[in-house]
Parts: structure tokens; sequence; C-alpha cells
């Protein structure tokens, strides 16, 4: 039986690996522990009783700390690392509906949620962005 539960393991640990929920990896873990309780015991009833309550166990203590872990912010990707809170330079005058920004060379719309205009030359910090329109705050 244990061999049963190893293999069943292994499975868990390949759908986590297509499917990064962070859920199959507790089941895999859950596995795990009933082969190695089913290399002393083998009563399949408590071995599903130990499946089972390790399953549970693991999603409610172990799942939250994989998916804090998971969403860290440390580690910035894409937009945020490269654009977002970088100081860049007004090319056109920038408003609630209109303007541009230049950054690493490129051109991007921009707008500004305050009642006046930034004017041009100004040099201005991207907050979010939303689509291909960058939103800009003053310095």
């Amino acid at each position: 039986m244990w061999q049963i539960m190893g293999i069943l393991g292994v499975i868990f640990f390949v759908l986590e690996i297509f499917t990064p929920a962070m859920f199959f990896i507790n089941l895999a873990f859950a596995s795990f522990v009933t082969a190695l309780v089913a290399v002393f015991i083998s009563d399949l009833n408590l071995l599903i009783l130990t499946f089972v309550v390790f399953s549970g166990i693991f999603l409610l203590i172990l799942r939250p700390v994989l998916m804090n872990l998971k969403t860290d912010k440390s580690q910035k990707t894409g937009m945020e690392s490269k654009y977002l809170g970088q100081v860049v330079k007004v090319i056109s005058p920038i408003t609630k509906t209109s303007g541009a920004i230049t950054i690493y060379g490129e051109r991007w719309e921009a707008r500004y949620d305050g009642d006046e205009e930034i004017p041009q030359g100004e040099n201005v910090r991207i907050v979010r962005n939303e689509s291909l329109i960058m939103f800009v705050e003053k310095l």
C-alpha cells in the first residue's frame, strides 16, 4: 500500500507543476505521510483516515504559507519593475485627457488625475498604467 501512496504523491506533484495553485502539493505531502504510515500499518480504513486528516492539516496550515511565498512582491516582473515608479520627462503637456511622456526612448500616452496641466519638460513619476496609458504624478 505504501507504494500506491508514494505513486499518488508523485502524481499530485506533477499536477501541481501543471496547475500551480498550491493545492495539489498539499495532497502530495499528505500522500507521502500516509505512505510512511503504510509501511507500519496495513489497515486501509486507517490509511484513508490518515490521508484525509493530513490533507486537511496541510491545506489549512501549509497552503496559506505557500501562497504568501508565491505572491512575494519583492520580485516584480513586467510593467511593475520596468516602468512603475520611474521618473520620466513630459514631452507633451499632460492633462486628464491628453499628454505624452518618454521613457527608455519610448513614447507613451500619459494622463494626470489632477486639475491643472503638467507642462512640457517637467519631470513626473509613473504611478500606474491602464493598457497603453501611463498615469503620472507631479514630483
